[in-house]
């Protein structure tokens, strides 16, 4: 049996915002009784010159709408990173959590051919879908968020893999 493009899309990015959510709960619980500042937390990177956990969160999200949107042939909506609490990154997740439910299965056929165009500072960057997806959007979309898990656990915050990977 075939997965299509939605399955690997919508509901797979919508549990990981699930599960970053509570991650992000438990840690503005930690931050509280812990009495730490919670820009401790959110402002917190391993290096220098790694982005700051709450931009780690920012760019998960940001693939919540623009992986979705260029699939399905639409432009991704823009929004401002101007989040500073852990309350603004919570709405910014369910802000991704609403944009993917929003999306229909049908806005996905022929996703997997599409022509899709990732434009970055650096220069534009061309795929099929699919590619785009599996190569690209995917693996970003992890990797952020798996960062921002991992600052966490660095900081303290006693959280597992089940807190990743969710129930």
């Amino acid at each position: 049996m075939a997965i299509d493009i939605y399955d690997q899309v919508v509901p797979v990015m919508q549990r990981m915002l699930h599960n970053l959510a509570a991650i992000l709960t438990k840690a503005e619980k930690y931050a509280e009784e812990r009495k730490i500042d919670p820009a401790a937390l959110l402002q917190s990177r391993l290096f220098p010159d790694m982005f700051t956990f709450t931009r780690q969160i920012q760019i998960a999200t940001d693939f919540t709408k623009s992986t979705p949107a260029r699939l399905a042939g639409i432009e991704p909506p823009k929004w401002e990173d101007t989040e500073q609490t852990f309350a603004e990154l919570q709405a910014r997740i369910q802000r991704g959590v609403d944009y993917l439910g929003s999306f229909k299965r049908e806005q996905f056929v022929g996703g997997d051919t599409r022509a899709v165009e990732f434009k970055t500072p650096r220069g534009s960057m061309n795929f099929t879908g699919r590619d785009f997806l599996l190569n690209f959007a995917l693996p970003n979309f992890y990797f952020h968020a798996t960062m921002a898990y991992a600052l966490l656990r660095h900081n303290g915050l006693d959280i597992g893999k089940p807190d990743f990977i969710g129930k």
